[in-house]
């Protein structure tokens, strides 16, 4: 497997290639600064120093003039070793250097150049500047002459050297430095990261009540840290009802085993008649049965947990179920002098057996809980993008601090409200899970006249 960078590493690499990239910028424009003007200096100085030689010419007008040249060029530029002189009459033998042997062969290099201004080197490892400048003679027997003016500037370039290694050096700890502070500012800034890891290491079972501290943690950081924090409440819960859901597994399976091995030690205390045992086995039947049933509600609940139910793909109509139900618990409303009634219609997108299990939970709940001589009403009102289903009847109101947990699996409000008889307890989950597969949400509203669940699925 490639190892990858750590955030921390690649923040601290990304910070020190920005000020990398941003100090040769400043490096590249110092550079160039700094080179312009010491050209300017230097064509400044070529210049003053060509104008001074321009002045002295000016002032030959005759042979004499011109052998008395050479002093007053001599004179004005003592102590000026970075200049160098070439004057010459083409057409006589007269010329007049000054430094030439310092620059190499600047006559070459002079008469060369097709430029104004050009610089070269020499192989003494020497940089030069130079002008080549045609005037009037202004002598007898000479129309024009040659003036060659060259000027070292190699103080200039090996400043401008000094200077791009200085930079290239500070650029490289500067570099680093920033690597290192931004290494520094990204780990101190993760650190709230590396907390949640940790916490997330130690988390277990048995402990999940951990939670994450939003007092020093930056900005950037409550967001998460919150959302972390709601994971482990969460997770907390979760675990919380399997816990609860596994001791009420527990419990409810070991009173039918209880009763079956019960009932098969008596039965076996003694030799019993065949009708004898013929009722023992009716009786283990009927826990048999409802160990059948509730194994099954439990089986139906891990589809719902797995998304494995099936894709609702039919039009049902809730009014049809809903009456087919109110004929199959005709007889049970009568033995409780129950009145059940109907109104309204309405259809959806869904899977018809399911549908009809959740209505049937939610009625035999209502006849379950309603006292005798009451009345249970079933309204259904379809709307634009949806149906809206309420199942509401008279009795015992279920306490405002019990009705957020009333579709937990096992969960038991109160005596008065436990289930009887051979129920598993898990109508109201199963319920909850079928209205939910469907896209939709179901709720309850109790008070001490009635007590009512209400169902909304999406037409899609």
């Amino acid at each position: 497997m490639r190892k990858t960078l750590s955030l921390t590493a690649r923040l601290a690499l990304l910070f020190a290639s920005m000020a990398c990239a941003f100090l040769v910028f400043v490096a590249i424009f110092i550079d160039r600064s700094v080179s312009a003007h010491f050209d300017e200096l230097d064509l400044h100085d070529l210049s003053a120093k060509r104008v001074q030689v321009e002045t002295l010419w000016g002032h030959i007008h005759s042979k004499d003039d011109l052998k008395g040249l050479p002093l007053r060029i001599d004179d004005a530029f003592v102590g000026h070793d970075t200049v160098a002189l070439l004057i010459t009459l083409p057409q006589t033998s007269w010329q007049y250097t000054l430094n030439a042997d310092k620059f190499g062969d600047i006559h070459t290099q002079l008469h060369n150049s097709l430029d104004p201004f050009f610089k070269w080197d020499t192989a003494g490892g020497g940089h030069y500047i130079g002008q080549s400048i045609l005037l009037k003679a202004g002598v007898p027997g000479a129309s024009e002459v040659n003036l060659l003016i060259g000027l070292d500037i190699s103080h200039h370039v090996h400043f401008l050297e000094q200077l791009r290694l200085y930079l290239g050096l500070g650029i490289g700890v500067a570099t680093l430095l920033a690597g290192l502070l931004g290494w520094f500012a990204a780990y101190k800034g993760l650190a709230p990261i590396r907390k949640v890891a940790s916490t997330a290491r130690q988390l277990s079972a048995k402990r999940l009540a951990e939670r994450l501290s939003t007092d020093d943690a930056p900005a950037e950081m409550q967001e998460l840290i919150v959302a972390f924090n709601g994971m482990l409440e969460r997770l907390e819960a979760s675990f919380r009802r399997l816990n609860e859901f596994s001791d009420d597994i527990a419990h409810e399976l070991r009173s039918p085993v209880s009763n079956l091995m019960t009932e098969t030690q008596v039965a076996l205390s003694r030799i019993r008649s065949a009708d004898e045992y013929r009722e023992v086995l009716h009786s283990n039947l009927e826990e048999f049965d409802r160990l059948a049933r509730m194994i099954a509600d439990m089986l139906f609940l891990a589809k719902t947990d797995n998304g494995e139910l099936p894709t609702p793909l039919k039009t049902v109509h809730l009014d049809r179920e809903v009456i087919a139900l109110l004929e199959f618990y005709e007889a049970l409303a009568d033995e409780k002098q129950l009145r059940l009634t109907l109104e309204g219609e309405g259809w959806v997108r869904g899977e018809p057996l399911m549908l009809r299990r959740a209505l049937s939970n939610l009625l035999s709940n209502a006849i379950r809980h309603t006292p005798s001589g009451e009345h249970i009403a079933i309204n259904i009102h379809q709307q634009k993008n949806g149906v809206n289903l309420t199942i509401s009847n008279p009795g015992e109101p279920i306490p405002a601090d019990q009705i957020s947990r009333i579709f937990d699996r096992f969960y038991r409000v109160d005596p008065s409200r436990s289930r009887h008889g051979d129920g598993s307890g898990l109508g109201l989950s199963i319920t909850r899970s079928i209205v939910e597969a469907h896209g939709g949400e179901i709720s309850v509203e109790s008070n001490p006249v009635l007590t009512t669940f209400m169902i909304r699925i999406p037409l899609a």
